[in-house]
């Protein structure tokens, strides 16, 4: 063998030990156990979602002694819902908040969302629990890639306005703020007001100049839009009861060993009941200061009246999967 030979294979083997040793150190952090996770969602630092987050980031570490590392991103740091959801598919994130958003992957999932679909909260709550709240997760696991960890309960959504609502009759040419979900847009065409697509930031100004004569939104959404100075009634129409699901990636759960994935479990159970105290003491803290701004809860509404006049847009708008689900949800008792 010459001397250049032996020097060029003296060379490739100098190299394979240098590209081994730099692989082994790449993951090094696997070996040792050690995960890090990424917790993207859109609501802000002191909301009681990111709050729940960081409950049950700490519980995850304190139940993997430390193996699994999350580092959370409130606010949209790393992109809106659907981005976040798109970003764990490739691995840059590895959680997540969603609900209703999901629909766009996961048909049964726009029933977190729908007008007079659950009657109060004990049936909401039942919904989720049983058959059907797990032909939802299992939809949005097969469907989306994600694998619901716990679900947070979301306040009913209701109508404001500057004179008491009790019925339908009473929508007859009201102006009112939606969001842009065509089916609300349908629902309440439905009801008889004459809703407006308007960004929620453009609300107060929409009361204040009498552009709009009234909104619906959940009682924290009206509190910290500071609605309660442009709008005299929270009117208990309670059209939709929602929840929304804390969430990790497919992918990402299932590589973890049978014992971490019990303890995430463990610690989702926990921070769900953590979250949920936290929605109690929420709800009523809100809805005190809404009094105290000077709000009038209005309870004496007929939510049948409601539904029932929501209900052939609702059929309309829905798949027959979809209406099919819905009829399901009614019939719980």
């Amino acid at each position: 063998m010459n001397q250049h030979r032996m020097l060029a294979i003296t060379m490739v083997v100098a190299l394979v030990f240098v590209l081994a040793a730099c692989s082994n150190a790449a993951i090094k952090p696997e070996e040792d156990g050690e995960i890090k996770w990424k917790f993207a969602h859109i609501s802000a630092d002191n909301h009681i979602w990111h709050q729940t987050a960081i409950q049950f980031s700490k519980l995850v570490e304190e139940k993997t002694n430390g193996e699994i590392e999350i580092s959370i991103y409130p606010s949209s740091q790393l992109g809106g819902e659907v981005d976040t959801i798109n970003s764990i598919k490739t691995g840059a994130v590895d959680l997540t908040i969603s609900g209703e958003s999901m629909q766009n992957w996961a048909p049964k999932a726009a029933l977190l969302a729908v007008p007079y679909a659950f009657r109060d909260r004990e049936h909401m709550q039942k919904v989720i629990a049983g058959e059907i709240g797990r032909e939802i997760e299992a939809d949005i696991q097969k469907q989306v890639g994600l694998t619901p960890l716990f679900y947070m309960e979301r306040s009913p959504r209701n109508l404001t306005s500057n004179q008491p609502i009790q019925t339908p009759a009473d929508l007859k040419g009201f102006k009112m703020r939606i969001p842009n979900v065509p089916l609300f847009m349908d629902t309440w065409e439905a009801a008889g007001a004459k809703p407006v697509v308007m960004n929620f930031n453009e609300v107060f100004t929409g009361l204040q100049q009498q552009v709009i004569q009234g909104q619906e939104n959940p009682s924290d959404l009206i509190a910290s839009g500071g609605l309660y100075e442009v709008q005299r009634y929270v009117n208990r129409t309670e059209h939709v009861y929602s929840w929304i699901y804390v969430l990790i990636g497919n992918e990402q759960f299932a590589s973890l060993t049978a014992e971490q994935q019990t303890a995430v479990k463990e610690a989702a159970e926990e921070a769900q009941a953590y979250g949920q105290q936290l929605f109690e003491e929420d709800r009523e803290r809100v809805e005190a200061q809404l009094q105290e701004e000077g709000m009038i809860l209005n309870d004496d509404v007929d939510r049948e009246a409601f539904q029932e006049r929501m209900i052939p847009a609702i059929k309309e708008s829905l798949s027959d999967e979809q209406y099919q689900l819905y009829q399901r949800i009614l019939e719980v008792k």
